[in-house]
Parts: C-alpha cells; structure tokens; sequence
C-alpha cells in the first residue's frame, strides 16, 4: 500500500486534529480500494487515469460516509468540488474527466480526474439505483480482472448489466466545463399541476468551444407547505417516486399532477449533479427549504444559497463604499438549525459556516476584488455573531467536553459544534468572546480544540496573538507535523503585514524550501487561502509566489506546479491585480530553463 505523505499515517490527539484522523482514515481506505480498482483492473493508459482514481475517490467517500455521517461527509466533498475543482473547469487549465491530450504527465492528476470524476461515478449509481449500479460494478469486477481497463469497458459493463444505453452520458468524461442549470416553477391552481422547466447549458472551455447536451440525472422533491414532501407523479402517468428527472436536452419541462397546493421545488438534492444551479426560488422559498427540507444537503444549501445572495451584494456596495442591511432572513435560517436538538451537531457545525470569501469570488465571476469581499464577509459574520450571540454562548456551554478525547464521529462532531460556536462569537469582538477563546486555547487537552482556538485568536485577536503563536511553537517544535499547521495558520492571517510574516518565517529555523511538507505549508496557504493578501492591488504578494516557484522548480517541479495553481482564476480579478498576476505568469515563464511540470501549466495559464 503506497502513502505518499507521512501526515496520512502518523496521529495522536495531542498532536492531530478530528480532521487529520477523517483524513487519515479516508487516505488509507482509498489506497486500500486500489486493490481492486487500480491494481487488479489497472488502466490501459494514463487517458484512463479517472478509472482509478475517480472511481476510488466515490469508493472512500462511500466508506466514510457509512464509517461516519453521510449528510456531512456529503457536504465536505461538495465544498471539495466547489472550491477546487469548479474553479479549475472555469478557468485555463480546463480538461475534461478523461482527457485526450497531455504536456506534462505530472500535471494529470488534478480536480478534475479526482474528485469530478467521482461525481461522474455517484451519477451512474443515481441513474441506475442502488440495485442497478451494483449489478454494474459487480461485472466490471468480473469481466475485467486482470485486465487494464478503459472507460468505454467500464461504462459497457452498466449498460450490459442494465440494459440501457450509456453513450451520451459518455459525454461527462468527453467534455470539459461545469454544467449550467436554470430552473423555473410554475403551479397551476386550476388543474392542480406543477410544471418545472429545465434549461441546461454548457460554456466553451479551452480547446472546445462547441457542447453537446449532457445527461444530467436532476435528484428532487416537491415540498407542500406543511413541510412534508408530496407524492410525485408525472403528467404521462408514470411514477417518479424516486424522485430523480433526466434531463438529455437543452430545454425541457416535466409536469407533475395531483399538486393541491403550491410546492416548494428542492433540487438537485444530494448535490445529485456537478452543476451550477439557477432558479426562481425567492428569499421566503429558501428559508422554507432551510428550515423544513428532508433533504440534509439542500436544507444546509438553502441557508448558503441565501448568505451568498447577500455576499455577492455587500461586495459591490463596500467596493462603492457602502454596506446593505443583513437579510433577517439568514439569522432565522442560522438561529433555526441551532435551536433545532434533534440534527446531528457535525450537521449544524456545517450549516453555521459562512460561504468563504473563494465561495463569493467564484459566484462574482468577474472583476472580483477580494478586499470588498473580505470587508463584506467580515461584516456579515460581526452582524450574525450579534444576532445570535446568546444562542452560540448556550450552545457553546452545552457542549463542553466531558470524559477523555477520542476522535470517533460523534465525538468530532460535538467539538466541531463547539467550536463553530466559538468562531462565530469571536467574530463579534466582544471582550467575553475573546476571553472564551484565550481560555479554551489554555485548557485544550487535544490537538483539535486547541488549534481551533489558536486560529480564532490568531485572526481575531491582535493582541493576543504572537503571546498564544509563541506558547504553540514552544509546545510542539519538535513536531514537523504541528509546525506545519502553525506555518499554515499564520499565511492565512488577512492583514497588510501577511506578506511581511510570511518572508519573514521563510528564514525561521522551522522552514526549509527543500521540505515539501513545509513549502505547501507556508506558501502554498498563503497563495491559496489568504485571497486579500496573495492578490494585494500592489502585486507583491504574485511576485512572492512568482519567486518561490522559480526557486523550488529546478529542485522540484511537480511542487513548482502545484504553487502556480493559485493563479487559475487569475482572469476572473478586477484589472489591476488581473495585470499583477499576469505579469508574475510571464515572469516565470521567461524564467530559462523552467521545468515541463511548471512550464505546462504557466503556459495554458497564459494561453
């Protein structure tokens, strides 16, 4: 069994956190799956890649979600895909599943081969069911053992096992681009019928500019106003009772009979498709959905759906020097998941979480700048902890910790609740908010509480920060692995002296450029999770990042690319710092003598 990073192997609850152990936990039943799906059958090529590697990431993500909490391992993979595989569809380095073509054959495994083409794999088991899918799988066993496998044998062996035909869902490994959806309703009281018209579309993406419809499996429910999801039944008579529409066409509408009373449209639940979704759900609709849908995932993307809306808004008054008020609408959503005892605690830690500033980037899409998203972010989160903030106190409180650690599902679970509590109310600034967070930093007797802690001082607390920094530093030198979370959480910090801290630690005795660990650690959170601070208007923080990876390519390019990934959504930054990124783009690539690796990628950046 191969481990390519020691960080998957090693844990200790004073040393790693719940994430680290879920991680662990997922790496090693991943690289164990590839038994079957890698070694016994392996790819006839490397344009099969996704084979492997998109069918074993859906196998350990259907692991941990049995070992642990589905709805929550669920949403922790869609933010997965969310942040960085959609941005990678969007962006120059767009490919499809299974691509056709290659520069460097170390910049393969991507996003897009990973973790999309699990996507594609959850798809043919939610067209096919439960029952379809297995028989499809169970031949693909037995027909390929010992064979190196392609994609076109793979999808052949569900078309055979269930006698349908495949060939446009072929499509998914084809083409690249995230799929579009506009969806509207429209309920007819006269005939008590309830119509739903699709529309889908795919842009262009480097290399194709024309798209053919895909098949889109479109997972659903109607919800009536008592809250309970209606029967559904299709005009034509048949039974959608597993509430799932084909969607094969650019427009389409599907009419449902025997609706007495106007529904609530909950789509794509389960986040049943890899797409973006539109639809004509008003604010009043999605706090139904957050406070009553049986679907986990899109009660927990309602309340997200509307704090995006807002984000979106408040980023282009602050950019114009203003603010808008916080819809009343999301402080219900929030207040009603908290109070709500009978959901999972990992669950509502998940549904407290604020769409990230990469999140509003990404819905932006154009001329995004990210200190008006921080600014508006920053406001939203001082706005919500003041709301609710004797509700997160309580919430807080009833979840102290009680016995001795232990990194089991609920367990993790109670801490993650916890500590969301804890974030939340320290966004607020209150003196007794910071004292909970000093005084929950001090007695931590875990890795995960204590590092949570040391994050929530670290960004909201100047004045406590270096004295907590340096007590953590003092604590766990002489462990590789926590310094490598202390490097991290210091590039992330969003201030104007960030790049200043970050030159600075390159010259601790903790940091060596010729440690990978230590690299991605540093530089690469300060690249990819310090959005104001990596796109700084004055361009140092691309020059930083152009720097570094000048110097690590001659030692190790793979680590090289991985860097300049940071810039796949350069073309989406208002024209400033669009200018500033491009500029560092060039700069690396004028470098002489730059690697394959590094070269591929700066060139389709560029391109």
């Amino acid at each position: 069994m191969n481990i390519f990073n020691d960080k998957y192997v090693l844990a200790s609850p004073q040393t790693a956190t719940d994430a680290d152990y879920a991680n662990i936990e997922t790496i090693i039943a991943h690289e164990y799956f590839h038994n079957w799906t890698g070694n016994r059958i392996t790819c006839r090529d490397w344009f099969q890649l996704c084979l492997k590697e998109g069918l074993t990431v859906f196998r350990d993500q259907e692991f941990s979600s049995d070992a642990r909490s589905r709805p929550v391992k669920r949403i922790s993979d869609v933010r997965l895909l969310k942040s960085h595989q959609f941005p990678e569809d969007a962006g120059p380095l767009a490919h499809p599943v299974r691509p056709s073509t290659y520069r460097e054959i170390n910049n393969f495994y991507t996003a897009t081969v990973y973790e999309k083409g699990a996507e594609v794999v959850r798809m043919l088991k939610t067209l096919l069911g439960e029952e379809g899918f297995r028989a499809g799988m169970d031949l693909y066993l037995d027909r390929h053992d010992g064979d190196a496998a392609t994609v076109e044998q793979f999808l052949a062996c569900f078309a055979d096992a269930n006698g349908v035909d495949l060939t446009q869902f072929a499509l998914w490994y084809a083409q690249s681009g995230t799929p579009q959806l506009a969806v509207s309703g429209t309920w007819d009281a006269a005939t008590h019928r309830y119509r739903l018209d699709v529309a889908q579309s795919l842009p262009a993406t480097p290399g194709q500019d024309h798209k053919q419809p895909m098949v889109i499996p479109l997972a659903l429910g109607l919800v009536g106003p008592d809250g309970r999801d209606l029967p559904l039944t299709l005009d034509d008579g048949s039974n959608a009772e597993r509430g799932v529409l084909l969607v094969t066409q650019p427009r389409q509408s599907f009419v449902f009979r025997d609706i007495a009373e106007r529904p609530v449209p909950s789509l794509n639940r389960g986040f049943s498709a890899p797409v973006k979704l539109s639809s004509d759900l008003s604010t009043a609709d999605l706090l139904f959905l957050a406070r009553h849908d049986s679907d986990p995932f899109n009660r927990f993307d309602a309340a997200q759906t509307i704090a995006l809306g807002h984000l979106v808004a408040a980023s282009a008054a602050a950019r114009a020097g203003g603010d808008v008020p916080v819809p009343d609408a999301l402080v219900e959503a929030l207040g009603a998941t908290l109070a709500d005892g009978a959901l999972d605690p990992a669950f509502v830690a998940q549904a407290l979480s604020i769409p990230s500033e990469a999140d509003v980037a990404r819905e932006i899409g154009v001329d995004v700048d990210p200190d008006a998203i921080h600014l508006a972010r920053t406001r939203l989160r001082r706005a919500v902890s003041a709301a609710l903030a004797p509700q997160l106190a309580a919430t807080y409180d009833r979840h102290a910790p009680v016995g001795t650690y232990s990194p089991d599902a609920a367990s993790a679970g109670r801490r993650a609740l916890r500590n969301s509590c804890l974030d939340l109310l320290a966004a607020g600034g209150t003196p007794d908010a910071l004292a909970r967070a000093q005084a929950h930093f001090d007695t931590a007797d875990n890795m995960t509480d204590r590092f949570f802690a040391l994050a929530v001082l670290a960004h909201t607390a100047p004045q406590a920060r270096e004295p907590a920094l340096a007590a953590f530093h003092e604590r766990f030198r002489d462990d590789p692995l926590v310094v490598d979370k202390w490097l991290a959480l210091q590039a992330q910090i969003a201030e104007p002296e960030a790049l200043e801290r970050v030159r600075g630690l390159t010259r601790h005795p903790a940091f060596a450029w010729t440690n990978p660990n230590r690299v991605r650690a540093l530089i690469g959170s300060f690249a990819g999770l310090n959005p104001t601070q990596f796109h700084r208007a004055d361009g140092a923080g691309h020059a930083l990042l152009a720097e570094a990876v000048i110097d690590i390519d001659g030692r190790n390019p793979q680590l090289a690319a991985r860097l300049l990934a940071a810039f796949k959504s350069w073309r989406s930054l208002e024209p400033v710092r669009r200018a500033s990124a491009e500029a560092a783009l060039r700069r690396v690539a004028a470098r002489p003598g730059l690697s394959p690796d590094a070269s591929d990628i700066v060139g389709r950046s560029l391109e």
